[in-house]
């Protein structure tokens, strides 16, 4: 036989013959009575749309010459 089979299988036969479940897997009834999920409200798929139109390009010169440096390329 393969050893995989034994890694594989071997837990899971012993993990199905445990008695008890461990404690964290087991659901507390605190959890039970106050559910933590808010209850579903509809919203619009298309609620935050906003209306934009093409428009023409801005003479880029100006903008250049705001954003370059007053030093030019020195440093």
């Amino acid at each position: 036989m393969k050893p995989s089979l034994f890694v594989v299988g071997l837990p899971l036969v012993i993990g199905g013959c445990t008695s008890t479940l461990p404690p964290d897997v087991v659901v507390s009834s605190a959890a039970l009575e106050q559910p933590s999920a808010r209850p579903a409200a509809y919203r619009s798929p298309v609620s935050g749309y906003v209306s934009r139109q093409p428009v023409d390009p801005k003479p880029w010169r100006r903008q250049n010459d705001l954003q370059a440096s007053a030093k030019g390329d020195d440093l």
